[in-house]
């Protein structure tokens, strides 16, 4: 025997077989996360007549005619569209010439710019929006669940608290 244990120039050591890794089998291949946009219009692209379908439609480009989805259209900063949109959301950040029927929510964000008239369940205009047109506001859907709301509220001049605050 050697030094510090080491093995001594008679004795030979047995190879190493190296182990081979463990193979992954999968009964079905793995799911990928749904993407969030079904379509992009990309920049370059100008699109001339109606746009009809479902789903998620991104519009950095330029569509000139009517846009008529079931889901969401969501215009960008560089986006353009040139004519009317009728979809269930719909979310501008680019510039939209034409009126806009959103049945569910429109959102115009901050350098977003609208012209024409509005009807929508709700409506949200970043600080920085520009809406030049009339705005309608519609009920919601009917199938979603509405707040209870108590019929005694008071407001005006003749407005009277019966209770005393507790201190």
């Amino acid at each position: 025997m050697g030094l510090f244990g080491s093995q001594t120039k008679n004795e030979k050591s047995a190879p190493v077989m190296a182990a081979e890794p463990p193979q992954e089998t999968f009964q079905e291949p793995p799911r990928l996360p749904k993407p969030r946009v079904g379509t992009v219009i990309a920049k370059e692209i100008t699109i001339s007549g109606a746009l009809r379908g479902d789903g998620i439609v991104q519009v950095e480009g330029v569509i000139e005619g009517q846009v008529e989805m079931t889901g969401s259209i969501i215009v960008t900063s560089t986006g353009v569209v040139k004519g009317p949109i009728t979809a269930d959301v719909v979310r501008v950040a680019g510039r939209v010439e034409g009126n806009v029927n959103a049945k569910n929510h429109l959102r115009l964000e901050k350098h977003g710019n609208l012209i024409g008239d509005v009807t929508t369940g709700s409506l949200v205009v970043e600080d920085g929006g520009c809406l030049n047109g009339r705005c309608e506001m519609t009920k919601p859907p009917e199938d979603e669940a509405q707040p209870d709301q108590p019929d005694d509220l008071q407001f005006g001049a003749n407005y009277k608290v019966d209770e005393e605050p507790a201190v």
